[in-house]
């Protein structure tokens, strides 16, 4: 319906046709409307093609509610937000003052709305307009009360006169004013089990009892929920009964490929590689940026159950960026491009997001952690390009004696000036990534010594960003 033609009041409403429909029917029809158009479903959301979306697709259809079951970083949040756009654009509701939820005009569920359409003249019901986006309300369970979401006994309309068991005394919480609409409840297993007993009313009953009072609302609303597995499948966390009310149950995970999750970090880290001080990233850069999650997700030393976040592999892409770009500012590089010194940062942006499991640990100390699980990171791709590219020969340099210096604030050309009196050998490290440009060149030297130094094949020292590579 167009902005001219929308109903100002009860009477032009229905004289336009306008039907009304349930949340859920609004969502299923809606979603059928653009699954046969062909329409992008999920825009942004990648890797999940084939595992969640189906789920999702199914649950949509079938009117139920949702909960998003997987570790942190999995996109639980984003699907839900991302539900909003099978809703109609815009829907009408009563706009009468004192009425606290958007009312269906052909159906309203509060005795202040029931009467108004019952009594007054339809010409003399002003019809407003409820937004799309405006539909959704998501809260925390961590400290959620009852009166938070459900709602609660309003002394001051008690002292006029209403009765404890009307729904004139409550003051309505976030759910039933969002009535027609969708509501998400994030860290499920950390909600109050009393406010838990309410949502499962609201979920089947449709009444809720305030301070031993009940109250029938006929509410109309899809809610979502998102929970870790850990804490989700502990006894006692989630009530039984409201497990039972959830219709669907979707799994997330994180990428079942490596090249999926390079493709999420670069859509999602949001930082632009051209402008003043331009940045080119070699693809084994980013491989190994992902890598190093990969390997955290699966070592011994970091405690599984919290898991290992797709924001570990973002903030990190972003730290080497950065630290790239302060390279070029103050060497003047033009463009630069990213090294394998440039991790020596990574302590910052990784150590707040990995769980260390205290028991395998006890004798690490995080940053000990994580370069274990950078250098494994750096081996596993490094094996990969000794395949292709026969790197091996390079190890007889270093049994003459030499030494090569490298460090994040080195001048890409000295690389070059370095490398004069050591063999030809050092030509096939160049292959990785083939380029003229001095500082690609200066990234792939890095990288096999990195390599080279993760196998033991060569040692390393450091000190304040310089690296000395040596048998």
């Amino acid at each position: 319906m167009s902005a001219l033609t929308k109903a100002k009041n009860l009477r032009d409403l229905r004289a336009s046709g306008w039907v009304s429909r349930t949340v859920k029917e609004e969502l299923r029809e809606n979603f059928l409307h653009m699954l046969s158009r062909g329409d992008e479903l999920f825009p942004g959301i990648v890797g999940y093609d084939d595992t969640v979306v189906p789920e999702i697709n199914l649950g949509l259809i079938a009117g139920h509610d949702l909960l998003f079951l997987g570790e942190k970083g999995q996109a639980k949040s984003r699907l839900m937000r991302l539900l909003v756009r099978f809703l109609d654009e815009e829907i009408p509701y009563l706009d009468l003052p004192g009425v606290p939820v958007h009312e269906d005009p052909f159906a309203p569920i509060t005795s202040e709305g029931r009467r108004v359409v019952a009594e007054a003249p339809p010409e003399e019901i002003p019809i407003g307009w409820w937004r799309r986006e405006d539909r959704y309300a998501e809260r925390l369970a961590p400290g959620t009360k009852f009166a938070d979401v459900i709602g609660e006994i309003d002394p001051a309309k008690l002292a006029t006169g209403a009765s404890m068991s009307a729904e004139d005394a409550l003051h309505f919480g976030l759910i039933p004013r969002m009535h027609r609409g969708i509501f998400a409840m994030n860290e499920l297993p950390e909600l109050d089990e009393l406010v838990q007993v309410g949502l499962f009313n609201i979920l089947e009953e449709r009444d809720v009892q305030i301070r031993g009072y009940p109250i029938r609302f006929n509410l109309d609303v899809a809610i979502l929920f998102s929970a870790n597995p850990a804490t989700y499948n502990r006894s006692g966390k989630v009530i039984p009964q409201l497990k039972d009310r959830i219709g669907s149950v979707i799994h997330t995970h994180y990428p079942r490929a490596r090249e999926l999750g390079i493709e999420i970090t670069r859509q999602e880290a949001g930082i632009p590689l051209d402008g003043a001080f331009p940045v080119v990233v070699p693809y084994f850069m980013s491989e190994v940026i992902e890598q190093i999650s990969i390997v955290a997700r699966r070592s011994k030393y970091i405690d599984q159950q919290s898991g290992v976040s797709a924001r570990l592999s973002i903030a990190n892409h972003r730290a080497m960026v950065a630290s790239a770009r302060h390279r070029a500012a103050v060497l003047g590089e033009c463009p630069a491009v990213p090294r394998v010194s440039d991790l020596g940062h990574l302590y910052s942006t990784s150590l707040g997001k990995l769980e260390l499991d205290m028991m395998s640990s006890h004798q690490m100390s995080d940053r000990q952690v994580l370069d274990a699980i950078v250098a494994e990171a750096i081996r596993d791709v490094f094996d990969e390009y000794v395949e292709q590219h026969g790197l091996e020969e390079i190890t007889e340099i270093f049994a003459r004696g030499v030494k090569i210096e490298v460090g994040d604030m080195l001048p890409s050309e000295e690389y070059a000036r370095r490398l004069q009196r050591v063999p030809p050998a050092w030509e096939a490290a160049f292959e990785v990534n083939a380029a003229s440009d001095a500082a690609m060149r200066a990234s792939c030297v890095e990288f096999v010594l990195a390599g080279l130094y993760a196998h033991e094949t060569i040692s390393r020292s450091q000190r304040h960003g310089r690296i000395v590579y040596e048998v």
